[in-house]
């Protein structure tokens, strides 16, 4: 082997020495190597959602751009939007290596996060009404079903329903407000012809208010006057899912539609189940099956007894007032005539009634479809009604009541199949089956007209009662009272037996009205 020159030796040393100088200028200076210092992890391979997104020299900035990434997908919508950030580094320390770059880690981790979203909460309004609430998309959406809900009724097309702040509540919530579109337009107009509002405020008080002349009916103002929603409107901004929120075709006819609302009848004087299924709108079958206290429709009603009835209202109720003219036919109010000395359930008709015919401008308050007032504003007489006139009592009638404590109802009124021989096939009364001895009551106060015996009753007793009516007790083993004794309601009378024509031992009861016997059943208390 040639031995080598000195000047060789010397130039391939500083050959090796500029190489080396070299490459460590590249670990300083060149772009996307990673220097290596003694500093422990320096090189970060990061993965979003488990989808690798590139490689980083500093664990800071892979969180840094994972923020970006999300708020730049957020302000692509109005609307919150929830979405899976799963943020994984494997870390490691390293001489040198290549990083990627960071618009590219930041486009691949927005792509990962769009492909993890789940859930989109859209901004909505939710609109409730007593218990009942619905949510919808838009402001706009809610504006169109409380319109629907006026539109209803506004067939002139002349109220708008306008949205504003509630001013009673802390919060942003809204309340809804049902104004005349015309009336708002003309004062708007007036106020800029004269100037603004304030030559109206100063004259304010200033101006004398003359008699109003008396209208003819040509002068009214036919139409609706007014019109509102009967229950208290709020409407409050949420963020809810798209699966939470009604189309709002669907929430007009939700709140527009007339649902089944239960509610109470209270019977008024001269009330009948047939009228009040009138009143109501509701089949009387269906009346008796809602309330237990009616068996049919020939069930007695009592002033002031309360029926359960459903009526059928839709969520959102609008009120209004009509200014409506029409001709009709009328009656009178009916004349009474006051007797203390007749029962209430004595009346006497004095007088006929006849129909009149007039003219009318009247206001007319509705709650839905329902009237509610009507006040009459002008009234032309064109043939005067004939009022009935009534006299009537005014003391209240006595009350009965059942004249045992217990006891089997062992014979109904009215027809049946003969007991035993000698008795009726029609029965006047009701029996009751019970052991002798068994201590008889007075039905109702009243005087005693007949106690002894009685042929096929047995020992009876007769008790006179102020209405007129009459109250038979047989089949009594003992009696204890007397012809001319005056008795109160539930005193002892006799005691109940088995003497007469009897099968057994039992109490027969009757109640007799201008002297002919009457269902007991339909009396008592």
């Amino acid at each position: 082997m040639k031995n080598m020159k000195p000047s060789h030796i010397k130039y391939k040393f500083t050959y090796i020495k500029v190489t080396v100088l070299t490459l460590f200028c590249c670990t300083l200076f060149l772009k996307g190597y990673t220097p290596f210092e003694k500093t422990g992890e320096n090189y970060f391979h990061v993965s979003v959602n488990g989808e690798d997104v590139g490689i980083l020299g500093d664990a800071r900035r892979a969180e840094e751009l994972l923020t970006q990434a999300r708020k730049s997908i957020a302000m692509e919508s109005d609307e919150l939007i929830f979405m899976d950030s799963d943020l994984q580094m494997e870390r490691e320390e390293v001489l040198w290596g290549k990083v990627d770059k960071e618009s590219d880690i930041l486009e691949r981790m927005t792509a990962a996060l769009q492909g993890s979203v789940h859930e989109t909460m859209h901004r909505s309004y939710t609109l409730k009404v007593n218990e009942y609430m619905v949510n919808l998309s838009s402001v706009e959406e809610v504006q169109e079903l409380l319109q629907a809900a006026i539109d209803q009724y506004d067939g002139e097309d002349k109220f708008r329903v306008e949205l504003l702040y509630a001013p009673d509540r802390e919060f942003s919530v809204l309340t809804a407000r049902v104004e005349d579109s015309s009336i708002a337009e003309k004062d708007s107009a007036e106020l800029y012809l004269e100037g603004g509002v304030q030559p109206v405020l100063s004259n304010m008080g200033t101006k004398k208010v003359l008699p109003e002349a008396e209208k003819d009916f040509d002068d009214y103002d036919l139409g609706i006057l007014d019109m509102g929603f009967a229950e208290k409107v709020e409407i409050v901004e949420a963020y809810l899912p798209e699966s939470q929120l009604t189309p709002v075709s669907e929430a007009i006819d939700q709140v527009t539609s007339k649902q089944e609302t239960p509610g109470v009848y209270e019977v008024v004087q001269g009330d009948t189940l047939s009228e009040i299924a009138i009143k109501v709108d509701i089949p009387i079958d269906r009346i008796i099956e809602m309330n237990d206290s009616l068996e049919d429709e020939n069930s007695t009603l009592q002033i002031g007894q309360k029926l359960v009835i459903t009526v059928p209202e839709p969520e959102l109720s609008v009120v209004r007032v009509e200014e409506n003219y029409y001709e009709e036919t009328y009656d009178a109010d009916v004349v009474y005539i006051e007797n203390d000395n007749w029962y209430t359930n004595q009346t006497v008709v004095h007088q006929q009634p006849s129909a009149g015919f007039r003219k009318v401008v009247a206001d007319v308050s509705y709650l839905n479809d329902e009237e509610v007032s009507r006040e009459i504003l002008k009234e032309e007489i064109v043939m005067e009604a004939v009022a009935k006139v009534v006299e009537r009592g005014t003391k209240t009638p006595p009350t009965y009541i059942k004249p045992i404590s217990g006891g089997r109802q062992s014979s109904g009124f009215g027809r049946r199949s003969a007991p035993t021989r000698g008795a009726s096939t029609y029965h006047k009364g009701i029996d009751w089956a019970t052991p002798t001895g068994t201590p008889v009551y007075a039905s109702c106060g009243g005087k005693v007209s007949r106690a002894g015996w009685g042929s096929g009753y047995g020992y009876v007793v007769y008790i006179d009662h102020e209405d007129g009516r009459q109250t038979r007790y047989g089949h009594l083993s003992k009696i204890l009272v007397k012809v001319g004794d005056t008795v109160k309601q539930g005193e002892k009378i006799a005691l109940s037996g088995n003497t007469g024509v009897t099968t057994g031992p039992h109490l027969h009861f009757e109640i007799l009205i201008n002297g002919t016997q009457v269902n007991p059943l339909k009396y008592l208390q």
